[in-house]
């Protein structure tokens, strides 16, 4: 049972918690060890409150899991776990991890609340509301970078903003595309919204943050308040990177159809795996070699 519940906390998908250090890299706060102990601290607590979350969707969607070929095999859907035992782990542990989180400073614990109402709410019913259902998700990754920003209390950039929420939009409609062609004709059984959706209208959907994501991120690089905040005028250097890593994602996507799990793709995929380390790198070294 203890295996079962760890497994349904996912940890694979704890790495999109690590977007909690984008406002400690940022703020050039990096080489402070009090600020990247509150981060760390704020990242295990989103690590706890999404796999808590993850316990309470997977019994919210046991039945719908089970005519998916690969969500059939998690522990709820296929009758290991018990959904009485799941449920009360998630609620125990959301409990758990929202208290961590006011211990930690009241603007973060008002973060990591809004985060579990918001995907609560989701699993409850907006997952049916066409398009919103990929705004919430979206949110879900703009908290989580806000939340590594208020820990610290650093000024919260709408850049970061902007990049992020265009990002997990364009993974979300990735994602969904993915769900589609890989249930085909059984895809409103598992997911009731992927009737309101389709191939092309993803297509179209995705093009358009594609070139939104890049577009932000350049700008992004290049203005004059990054500059001055910053202190570099070179970040624009990062851009080839991010150009690499979202193509190979669209690869992966299209001509292999993947893209239904971004979290495995990049601890998997070693092309990916390198290009996000390399971004990293040129980044700390701008922000940090002098």
């Amino acid at each position: 049972m203890i295996a079962d519940l760890l497994a349904s906390l996912r940890p694979a998908q704890w790495t999109k918690n690590l977007l909690v250090f984008a406002g400690l890299i940022f703020s050039q706060g990096f080489l402070e060890p009090g600020l990247i102990g509150r981060v760390v601290l704020a990242f295990l607590v989103f690590c706890v409150l999404s796999g808590s979350m993850y316990l309470v969707n997977d019994v919210l969607d046991a039945e719908r899991d089970r005519s998916h070929p690969q969500k059939r095999h998690r522990p709820v859907a296929s009758g290991r776990l018990r959904p009485g035992v799941a449920m009360a782990a998630g609620v125990g542990l959301l409990v758990l991890a929202c208290a961590a989180a006011f211990a930690l400073s009241l603007r973060f614990g008002i973060v990591a609340l809004s985060y579990a109402a918001l995907l609560t709410a989701y699993s409850a019913g907006l997952k049916h509301v066409v398009i919103l259902d990929a705004l919430i998700i979206a949110a879900g990754f703009v908290l989580r970078a806000l939340a590594g920003v208020v820990v610290i209390d650093a000024e919260f950039s709408h850049w970061l903003l902007l990049c992020t929420i265009l990002l997990a939009l364009f993974l979300t409609f990735g994602k969904r595309r993915h769900e589609i062609l890989l249930l085909e004709g059984g895809a409103a059984d598992h997911r009731p919204i992927l009737e309101e959706y389709s191939p092309q209208f993803l297509d179209q959907m995705i093009a358009v943050v594609t070139a939104s994501t890049l577009m932000a991120y350049a700008l992004y690089t290049i203005s004059p308040e990054t500059a001055a905040k910053l202190g570099t005028t070179q970040l624009p250097l990062t851009i080839p990177f991010v150009l690499y890593g979202i193509f190979r994602y669209l690869y992966l996507l299209y001509r292999h159809d993947l893209g239904g799990n971004p979290s495995e793709h990049l601890l998997t995929d070693r092309a990916l795996l390198l290009d996000v380390a390399l971004w990293a790198a040129v980044v700390v070294l701008l922000l940090y070699g002098r």
